[in-house]
């Protein structure tokens, strides 16, 4: 049976297709349409989910949309009508599209897909939990759920058993965790469910002065977890804004205009937020922990992509294992929904694997392109290239990053969900203590303080980083192992404020080695991404390290590449030395003058 999964209309639109309860094929439709987080319904990535099993319409036995879209409407509605006239800006622009197009949403899906079967409609956060738990290892776990706002839930909390999931606890709008930190978010200048990473990086920077009065004056913090939000200092309830004027005197900070200079207060402000944030998920935590007695959590909803409270739980929480569903987000819903569909609407079992793996394939779902289909295009734009035998790829890739160059990398299938898991990658030599300032601002064109992660072979993992749980989809923080951390640092960190810690060299891997002394890794394994793995243990040949840095292949503003003239562009509007397309080994300074007559980078909007 083949249930296509719907997320739209929202935030990361996406398709997923499962057939007979396997994860086949999904995708974000940014990665098509090249517009970041692409909120459209997901025409590019269903053709393709469609496509890549060889499957047209007809085949498809049920459709599953991601949320309630009646529920979500009354929620608006009567948030709308608790704060007039204060919301009618913001009324008179949403709800247009609500009555030409979200409240018919079975009608723009029949249109949209040519599509006339069954359609079945979970609960937004029934999504997120089945996406958590229905893939995880585990024959049953708790799980816990923490976003923005679904219809009207922003934090849940159930247990997962066989083929079934349960909803235990709900906490309702306006009170979230996730808008919480985007208030933040928008605070410092940051795009709001684009940018709260940026705060989570920034964070490192600041000192936790304001910790005391969030818990004082924004959010009233319970035992269990639970909490509620002073809505005075709030706006998103009736403005286009998330904050205003209360918020900024009650901090005695300005608010941060984009692009505009990080001061030592917005450090720690980013500092303080997430420390209340990393309490809230441990007293959630803990709490679920005590009602379920389960060994085992799974996590979802955007908050779970808060690598550093995932890092927290998984070291101070009382759960034996833990996982995080890679695609965290809304685009994950559509993955959820179709996999809800088939073991809760269908009652079809699951059956979690023997060698104790997940069931997401490491997240390698989307598309992947030939050899002869690279080639193809490489002589359609005249692009000077050397084909490497298969067992060259990896040894000569590792050998230009230990050469201190930039690598482009595309190879197999793409990622599914925000990281770069080493199919549509920018590696580079984490040794180098220049590395993370070059990147930052001759590749990705971003701020210099923006971390960047390392990717580590995972049976050498535990030797550089304090961790023994796999961490595949760089969704947790470690620190770095002791004895390769650089023991004067502290006493040179201690000297400095704010962004001026970035130049301290903090260990023998420093550019990907954070100023608090931890990194979000990826381990890899040679089972999920075999070629990627072989680079690492190549690239320790060279070097000794089994550590290269991983950053998504991108630029600033733009989705992660996903076709091999996506990567040819980007390579050649950036400072990349080289680019590795399948076999194919490119280098720039034997590559024609990029035929581009505009200025590429007011394309993007700053993410």
């Amino acid at each position: 049976m083949n249930i296509l999964g719907i997320s739209a209309f929202y935030h990361d639109s996406a398709a997923c297709l499962v057939r007979d309860g396997e994860i086949a094929a999904a995708a974000q439709e940014e990665r098509f349409t090249r517009v970041k987080h692409d909120h459209n319904f997901p025409e590019h990535a269903v053709q393709f989910v469609l496509r890549d099993q060889g499957l047209r319409i007809d085949d498809v036995q049920l459709v599953v949309f991601y949320d309630k879209p009646f529920r979500k409407f009354e929620r608006l509605l009567r948030t709308y009508l608790n704060v007039a006239p204060l919301g009618l800006p913001s009324f008179l622009m949403a709800m247009p599209l609500w009555l030409k197009q979200k409240l018919l949403m079975p009608k723009v899906l029949q249109r949209e897909l040519d599509y006339a079967g069954p359609q079945l409609y979970p609960e937004h956060h029934e999504s997120h939990a089945a996406s958590a738990f229905f893939p995880s290892p585990f024959e049953r776990a708790a799980f816990i759920t923490f976003d923005g706002v679904g219809e009207w839930t922003t934090m849940s909390w159930g247990r997962g058993a066989g083929n079934k999931i349960k909803l235990e606890a709900e906490i309702h709008f306006p009170h979230s965790i996730g808008m919480l930190y985007s208030a933040f978010t928008y605070f410092l200048g940051f795009r709001v469910n684009s940018g709260e990473y940026k705060v989570m990086g920034l964070a490192p920077y600041g000192e936790p002065r304001f910790v005391d009065l969030i818990k004082k004056e924004l959010i009233d913090i319970k035992e269990d977890g639970s909490f509620k939000l002073n809505m005075k200092y709030f706006t998103y309830l009736h403005g286009l804004r998330m904050t205003g004027a209360r918020f900024e005197k009650l901090f005695g900070v300005p608010r941060r205009l984009p692009e505009t200079e990080v001061t030592q207060g917005h450090m720690d402000m980013a500092r303080s937020v997430q420390v209340v944030t990393e309490e809230v998920m441990l007293k959630t935590c803990r709490h679920v922990h005590r009602q379920t007695g389960e060994k085992n959590l799974c996590l979802a909803g955007g908050v779970a992509l808060n690598c550093v409270g995932n890092g927290a739980l998984l070291r101070e929480g009382p759960f034996a294992d833990l996982w995080i569903q890679p695609a965290a987000g809304d685009a994950g819903g559509a993955l959820g929904a179709a996999l809800f569909a088939w073991h809760q609407y269908l009652d079809q079992p699951r059956r979690p694997r023997a060698d104790g793996r997940d069931q997401q394939r490491g997240s390698f779902l989307g598309p992947v392109f030939s050899p002869a289909e690279i080639e193809t295009f490489l002589r359609q734009n005249n692009a000077p290239y050397h084909r490497l035998a298969e067992e060259e790829i990896a040894p000569a890739s590792a050998k230009l990053i230990a050469d201190a160059k930039v690598v482009g990398w595309l190879q197999g299938r793409m990622e599914f969900g925000p990281r770069a898991l080493g199919a549509r990658s920018i590696l580079g030599d984490a040794r180098s203590p220049e590395m993370q300032k070059t990147m930052n601002l001759k590749i990705k064109y971003r701020e210099s303080f923006r971390p960047f992660a390392p990717s580590v072979a995972f049976e050498k993992m535990s030797e550089w980083f304090d961790i023994t749980h796999p961490s595949p989809y760089m969704l947790l923080v470690a620190q770095v192992a002791q004895k390769r951390l650089n023991p004067d640092a502290p006493a040179q960190q201690d000297k400095l404020r704010g962004l001026a810690k970035l130049y301290v060299q903090r260990s023998v891997v420093p550019a990907i080695t954070h100023v608090d002394g931890s990194a979000r890794l990826q381990s890899v394994d040679d089972i999920d991404h075999p070629l990627y793995h072989q680079l690492l243990v190549e690239f320790e040949k060279l070097t000794g390290v089994p550590v290269v840095i991983n950053t998504s292949f991108n630029v600033r503003g733009e989705p992660i590449v996903c076709t091999p003239e996506d990567a040819y562009r980007c390579f050649m509007r950036t400072e990349m030395d080289a680019l590795v397309l399948g076999p194919f080994l490119l280098h720039k300074h034997e590559q024609p003058a990029p035929k581009e007559k505009f200025d590429w980078r007011k394309h993007f909007q700053p993410d």
